[in-house]
């Protein structure tokens, strides 16, 4: 069943897919959805773009008194009028929605509770969740879930989704409560994702909206909150004590270095013994034990491949494509570069081990709280490059894929800070994956290497945003964030991002690294590669200093950045080839995935701006780099 919408600020109507849920979590960013959602539906789940739009919503399936349930969890939103797409796609979600449950944190009540006055407009049924009750307890926060409940008119439950208290019983009230037959619903005056909320004391005849009067709803919550609000003494605990340390000017500088610190290394020690079984940081482990993914291909798979190799024969055009070239007699995994070699080699062995362990860093950082705290920290030194502290959060995001990054820029306000970010997140945020391959080759030769690489990247990044800040206009805006108290992440919820994430990257990881491996081995059969590097040695070999073969990688990189990385191995590199090389590609055109999403989020004119500035920044200071590694580099 389809029906037309609005969107965007445009008047086009399309028809879009109705998303209907069972069950839809409501609420705003840092109230504890993920977690709720994770307790009702387990770690299965699957997450989805809203018809029409980019903006990402959770669906996961709950079995309660012998009835599956679809449950939905909706974009953070802070309110139901349609500023952003996250409010537009929220919007659209519970107008469909058969039952609600309001997400409210129990410490901050009454900066919630006016979202809750606009989804009771919708005359939906619903329960509130009083989220976080244990934390408001221990603030001394005492709210009476009876006398809130009546004043709503809904049921009230305190909940603790961490340590699962009232979850039972919010799932009893919910279940409890009668749901209206579905009734056909004329959509053609629908107005654009807008969440026809009734007015009682004006309407809106040049939108031909109707909105809820925001002087009576704050002077409603605030008798609400005096009703069955009460406040108590309480002590600073240490989790708030170490939230206005990590803010301070100082202390939050030295705290930020080793929040970060930390994080790589513990990335770096986590990456490695999933990899080789060895345990270290930087240079050649401390201890290693038979474990790893290596092992795994080593001890098990190899020697089946080391029969089919002799079964296809040496020469043979299919021996080429599934098991690549041999090395000194054998097979290498890296090198080989067949389709049953590098093309499962390096995304499950060499590249899985360092998404598993970045993203299970990440989630630790957002779950605890510490990424908001760094959004404010880093607010001033954004507003130098024309962003705001928030922007961090999809730099941080594209550590991981500049995929998720660049569609994270949506939560931006201006067109200008989405465009000068996923700009930079293109050129100067080298992906897990790809970290994983520069960590991986240029390691060997010391951690000096690897560190030079990423203060290339930085600088670049920096100086990248100083120009853009200057020659792209538009508003700039300061930084609106709610800071979460410090928490103690579920181990549920954690379990659930890295799922849905490992999953994303093997969907997205495997048939590109083996379609590139295809291709790569079709272009070598035809010489095209001998055509391209004799066309590029200009520039290759002249400003960048790197034998024309190297185009080869550069190419590959549009399809994988990691394979094209693993592939400068058997060029045989100096030192500053080989750091030139691998900023060169780290700047060089983003992956095609990113590349499809670059322009579905800036459109045709912003996304060739950005193009356009890459080529320039990347023969800039690949050239850079070649002659000053010259003058340092003997």
């Amino acid at each position: 069943m389809k029906r037309p919408a609005a969107i965007d600020t445009t008047s086009k109507k399309i028809l879009r897919k109705r998303t209907i849920s069972d069950i839809l979590l409501v609420g705003q960013p840092n109230v504890g959805k993920s977690v709720l959602f994770s307790r009702l539906t387990g770690v299965r789940t699957i997450a989805s773009n809203y018809p029409g739009t980019t903006v990402t919503y959770t669906s996961g399936r709950m079995r309660f008194a012998q009835e599956t349930y679809k449950v939905l969890d909706a974009p953070g939103t802070y309110s139901l009028e349609p500023l952003d797409e996250s409010a537009r796609a929220a919007v659209d979600l519970i107008d469909d929605a058969k039952r609600i449950i309001n997400v409210v944190d129990a410490t901050h009540l009454e900066r919630h509770l006016p979202l809750t006055m606009e989804l009771l407009a919708q005359k939906k049924v619903m329960v509130v969740a009083l989220n976080m009750s244990d934390e408001a307890r221990h603030k001394g926060i005492r709210i009476d879930a009876g006398k809130l409940s009546e004043r709503l008119g809904v049921p009230v439950v305190p909940t603790a989704a961490r340590s699962g208290e009232g979850i039972k019983e919010l799932i009893h009230s919910l279940h409890s409560l009668p749901v209206p037959k579905e009734e056909e619903k004329d959509e053609s005056s629908h107005p654009g994702h807008h969440p026809h909320i009734p007015d009682y004391s004006q309407r809106d005849i040049d939108r031909g909206h109707v909105h809820l009067n925001r002087d009576k709803i704050w002077q409603r919550v605030g008798e609400i909150v005096g009703e069955v609000q009460s406040l108590h003494h309480h002590h600073h605990t240490l989790s708030q004590r170490l939230g206005e340390m990590s803010v301070h000017p100082v202390w939050g500088s030295l705290f930020a270095v080793f929040v970060l610190a930390l994080s790589f290394s513990l990335i770096r020690l986590i990456g490695e013994f999933l990899i080789g079984g060895g345990i270290g940081i930087l240079g050649e482990p401390w201890l290693e034990l038979p474990f790893g993914t290596e092992f795994l291909f080593e001890a098990v798979f190899k020697p089946l491949l080391k029969k089919l190799s002799l079964l296809l024969g040496e020469e043979g055009f299919l021996h080429k494509m599934l098991i690549g070239t041999l090395i000194d007699g054998d097979i290498d995994f890296m090198q080989s570069f067949g389709i049953l070699t590098s093309g499962l080699f390096i995304p499950l062995a060499a590249v899985l081990p360092y998404i598993i362990s970045f993203y299970l860093v990440l989630s630790l950082l957002e779950d605890s709280g510490y990424l908001p705290r760094l959004a404010v920290f880093l607010d001033n030194i954004m507003h130098r490059i024309g962003l705001h502290g928030y922007a961090i959060i999809p730099s941080l995001l594209g550590l991981g894929c500049n995929v998720p990054g660049v569609m994270a820029t949506r939560i931006l306000e201006s067109r200008q800070q989405r465009f000068i970010t996923a700009t930079l997140i293109s050129i100067a945020v080298p992906c897990a994956a790809l970290q994983a391959m520069i960590i991986g080759l240029v390691g060997d030769h010391g951690p000096w290497a690897v560190i030079f690489i990423y203060g290339m990247l930085f600088i670049t990044w920096l100086i990248i945003g100083l120009i853009l800040r200057f020659t792209s206009r538009g508003f700039r805006p300061e930084l609106l964030i709610e800071i979460p108290p410090y928490r103690i992440p579920s181990f549920r919820a954690l379990i659930s991002k890295m799922w849905m994430r490992i999953l994303g990257f093997l969907r997205e990881a495997l048939p590109v690294v083996i379609a590139a491996v295809f291709i790569v081995n079709i272009l070598y059969q035809l010489k095209a590669f001998e055509y391209m590097a004799d066309f590029t040695a200009p520039v290759i070999t002249s400003l960048w200093g790197m034998p024309k073969e190297s185009i080869v990688p550069l190419l590959v990189g549009i399809l994988r950045k990691d394979v094209a990385v693993g592939m400068f191995a058997p060029l045989e590199l100096n030192i500053k080839q080989l750091i030139t090389g691998c900023v060169v590609l780290s700047m060089f055109f983003p992956c095609i995935a990113t590349f499809v999403v670059l322009f579905r989020e800036l459109g045709l004119k912003y996304g060739l701006k950005s193009m356009a500035v890459m080529l320039i920044a990347v023969t800039l200071v690949g050239t850079a780099l070649n002659f000053s590694l010259s003058l340092i580099i003997p």
